[in-house]
C-alpha cells in the first residue's frame, strides 16, 4: 500500500524565490500544454498524448531558456497532470456527471511540484544536510518522523508561505491483534457520530466556533482590497490564511484520531456510503409560472446546512478510516444509508419521522432509542449480513463465480478469527 509522510521545509530567501520561479515555469507549460491539446483536437480532431507532449519538451527548451532551470523529470511531471485531467473530464462525461473542462492555471493556483524518483540517483534525496532537490540545492526539513518503506515520489507543495515535501512511499502493511467487536456509525451534524454501542462523538464545528474571528478579519481585508499591492493588504491576508489553516489543521487532527480509535478497537466498521457532494447541492429555483417571478426557494437556510456539512467533513473521515483500516488489516464496509432512520433495529417496523424527531419510538416493540443509534445498529446490521455472504463467497469451490467487490485479505482475517 502506499503512504504518504508530510514533512515542513524551511528553506531561504533565496530557495523560495527559486522554487516560486519553478512554479511559475511549470505553470507556464501546464497552459502550453493544455492550450496545444485543445487546439490541436480542433484543428486536427486529434489531441497529442502524454507521451508525445513530453518529447516536445526538448525542443522547446531550446526556445525558452527558463525551462533549463527546471528539473527535466518536473517538467515531464507536467504532462502526466495535463493527461489526468483529460482522463478524469472524460471519466465525468461518461457517468453523465458535470464534467468540468480543464482550466487554465492563473497566477497562484499551482502551487506543488514533483519529482518522480527519488534517491541517489533521482532527482530528489534525503541527505545529512537537508533534502537535496535537483536543480535547487540542498534545503532545511524538519524531518519529526523517519520514513516508512521505500520512497516513490517527492512533491513539493506550497500552503500560503509554508512550504512541505509530501514522500509518496510503498509500505508494507501493519495488522493489528483480531478484535471480535463491531460497531455500526452513522453520522450527523447534531453530533458528528452515533455508534450502535450507544457512544456518541460530538461534532467539534470548528468552523462555527472561529465564525467570528473569521469575519472579523475578512472585513478588514476586504478594506484593503483595492490596493493589492500595499503591505497592509498582504498584512491582511496573512491573517485571513493563518485562521483557515488553524481550521483545516484542527479538523485534521479531529479526523485522524477519532479514525484511528475506531480502527484500534473494532474488527467490523460499518458506515454510511453517502454521497456528501449530491447533499451540498444548492437548490434549484422556482419560477412563478403566472408572473415569470422567482420564488422563495430556502437557499439562505440550505447554504447554513451545507456549510455545516462541508464543516462536519464526513467524506474525509471515511477516507482516512478505510487507508488507517487497510493499514491495520481491519474490515470497513460502507452500506446504503437508505430507510436506516427509520426502520426499527429491533423489530424492523418501518416508522416514519420527521427530520426533528430526535427519539424513535416503535409503536410495535415498544422500543425507544436514540433515533441516531438507532440508525447506527441498521447499519451495523446490514454490513453484518453482507459480511456474511462475502465469507461464503470466498469459501467457495473453484469454478463458481465469486463476487468482485469483496476485500479478500478483510474476509480472510475475519473468517480465520
Amino acid at each position: 500500500m502506499h503512504k504518504t509522510f508530510k514533512f515542513r521545509l524551511l528553506p531561504t530567501s533565496a530557495q523560495e524565490t527559486a522554487l516560486c520561479q519553478t512554479l511559475e515555469t511549470c505553470r507556464g507549460v501546464y497552459n502550453s500544454l493544455l492550450h496545444q491539446r485543445k487546439h490541436d483536437y480542433e484543428l486536427f480532431g486529434r489531441s497529442p498524448s502524454c507521451s508525445e507532449q513530453q518529447k516536445q519538451l526538448p525542443l522547446w527548451k531550446q526556445t525558452h531558456p527558463e525551462l533549463r532551470e527546471v528539473n527535466a523529470q518536473v517538467l515531464q511531471n507536467v504532462a502526466v497532470r495535463v493527461d489526468l485531467a483529460f482522463t478524469a473530464f472524460f471519466r465525468r462525461v461518461k457517468a453523465g456527471e458535470n464534467p468540468g473542462y480543464p482550466r487554465f492555471k492563473g497566477k497562484g493556483q499551482y502551487d506543488s511540484l514533483t519529482y518522480p524518483q527519488v534517491g541517489e540517483h533521482g532527482g530528489a534525496h534525503l541527505a545529512d544536510e537537508g533534502l537535496y532537490l535537483s536543480k535547487l540545492g540542498i534545503l532545511k526539513i524538519v524531518l519529526h518522523r523517519p520514513l516508512e518503506g521505500k520512497a516513490k515520489t517527492c512533491t513539493l507543495r506550497r500552503q500560503g508561505e509554508k512550504w512541505y515535501a509530501c514522500f509518496c512511499c510503498e509500505v508494507q502493511a501493519q495488522p493489528l491483534p483480531p478484535s471480535q467487536k463491531q460497531v455500526g456509525m452513522d453520522v450527523g451534524l447534531e453530533k458528528f457520530a452515533a455508534l450502535s454501542t450507544g457512544e456518541c462523538v460530538e461534532n467539534p464545528r470548528f468552523l462555527r466556533k472561529d465564525e467570528k474571528a473569521l469575519a472579523k478579519v475578512q472585513r478588514k481585508f476586504d478594506k484593503v482590497q483595492l490596493t493589492p499591492r500595499s503591505k497592509a493588504h498582504r498584512k491582511a491576508k496573512k491573517v485571513v490564511r493563518r485562521i483557515h489553516e488553524r481550521i483545516r489543521n484542527r479538523r485534521h487532527d479531529f479526523v485522524h484520531q477519532t479514525a484511528r480509535k475506531l480502527v484500534n478497537t473494532y474488527g467490523l466498521i460499518a458506515v454510511e456510503a453517502l454521497h456528501v457532494q449530491h447533499m451540498s447541492r444548492r437548490p434549484a429555483p422556482k419560477q412563478d409560472e403566472a408572473s415569470g417571478e422567482y420564488l422563495p426557494n430556502g437557499r439562505a437556510a440550505k447554504a447554513g446546512l451545507n456549510k455545516s456539512i462541508s464543516d462536519a467533513s464526513w467524506s474525509r473521515f471515511r477516507s482516512v478510516l478505510m487507508q488507517k483500516a487497510e493499514s491495520a488489516v481491519r474490515v470497513v464496509i460502507a452500506v446504503n444509508p437508505a430507510y436506516t432512520s427509520q426502520d426499527c433495529s429491533e423489530c424492523g417496523n418501518r416508522v416514519p419521522k420527521a427530520l426533528t424527531e430526535r427519539v424513535h419510538v416503535c409503536l410495535c416493540c415498544g422500543l425507544v432509542l436514540d433515533r441516531d443509534v438507532n440508525a447506527a445498529r441498521n447499519i451495523l446490521r446490514i454490513a453484518q449480513s453482507v459480511l456474511e455472504i462475502a465469507v461464503g463467497q470466498h469459501s467457495v469451490p473453484d469454478g463458481q463465480e465469486r463476487s468482485p467487490n469483496i476485500f479478500v485479505w478483510g474476509v480472510v482475517t475475519i473468517s480465520e478469527t
